[in-house]
């Protein structure tokens, strides 16, 4: 839960004693950035300039925000260790720094600047949620450069016709533009995590306010395609609970072949895929007098 406290304002009053580096917490999967060659990398990649905002979640113990102060307009930054908190304000790190405690998934990015810039180390257990969480906002946050597990870059860049490829490939590429920059070995951070991790770029597609409707659907659309990888989609999508005329119907206008696996769809054939979902229902609900979605609903689990 955020510290409404402490969220409200940024940190203006630091402790005067110089605390020592608060040791990581497992429980909350830290693992701090201790290699300034990466961090040089990072700041290259996200080519960050005088005038830019930026929003950093989890600071750690302030590797990257340090020289980030020293580069940008403004740093955002968001912490859910209040140790963390005590520590980096403690440091005095720059009056350009404006820090938070409270859960990034918690956090009202809707109060954030246009044209803010993310520059993230996203811990591992909670790097999807913050992942779609950050993409939903993607007409006000225009460049992520996000440091995840190795695999879970992999799997956001994959292209179809790949084992990799799947509901995070196609979301986080219908979102934005998503290049993997670089790996990053174990052994730069402590602890040292048992996998490696990697550097993203992801680029808005879009400036303009999200179809939140359209990106539910969308993201029904690709969950249903994938809930049974080995099979069809058409055989995925009735196990799956779908109803059969509509998806046929869409799959026909789309001219996507039923008997394709969903690994085998590309982004754009997705998306087409789901606006003729969308058009359909919209028809039938108005021809019936109210709406109906309830066609659409499909687990969700991501992959």
């Amino acid at each position: 839960m955020v510290d409404s406290r402490l969220n409200q304002s940024a940190i203006t009053n630091p402790t005067p004693a110089m605390p020592p580096p608060p040791p990581p917490y497992k429980r909350l999967g830290q693992h701090f950035l201790v290699d300034r060659h990466v961090v040089r990398k990072i700041l290259k990649v996200a080519e960050v300039r005088p005038q830019d905002i930026i929003f950093e979640i989890g600071p750690g113990r302030g590797a990257l925000t340090q020289l980030l102060c020293e580069r940008a307009a403004h740093v955002i930054a968001v912490e859910l260790d209040l140790r963390l908190v005590r520590y980096l304000s403690a440091l005095r790190v720059n009056d350009r720094l404006e820090l938070h405690h409270g859960d990034a998934l918690e956090f009202p990015y809707d109060t954030l600047p246009m044209g803010t810039v993310v520059i993230a180390n996203l811990p591992y257990n909670v790097s999807t949620p913050l992942l779609f969480r950050l993409l939903r906002h993607r007409d006000r946050l225009h460049r992520l450069v996000l440091t995840l597990q190795d695999e879970v870059v992999t799997r956001i860049v994959a292209q179809p016709g790949s084992r990799d490829y799947g509901v995070l490939s196609v979301m986080s590429q219908y979102h934005a533009e998503a290049r993997k920059a670089f790996t990053v070995p174990g052994r730069c951070f402590r602890p040292v995590p048992v996998v490696d991790s990697a550097v993203v770029h992801l680029t808005s597609r879009s400036r303009r306010r999200p179809d939140e409707q359209f990106d539910r659907t969308l993201m029904k659309i690709v969950r249903g395609a994938f809930a049974h990888r080995r099979k069809t989609v058409m055989n995925s999508y009735r196990d799956a609970g779908w109803d059969q005329p509509v998806i046929q119907q869409a799959l026909e206008r789309t001219h996507i072949d039923p008997r394709r696996r969903a690994e085998t769809i590309t982004v754009q054939e997705f998306t087409a895929l789901a606006k003729a979902v969308s058009s359909h229902l919209a028809s039938r609900a108005t021809s019936c007098g109210t709406p109906n979605d309830s066609e659409t609903e499909t687990p969700t689990s991501v992959d």
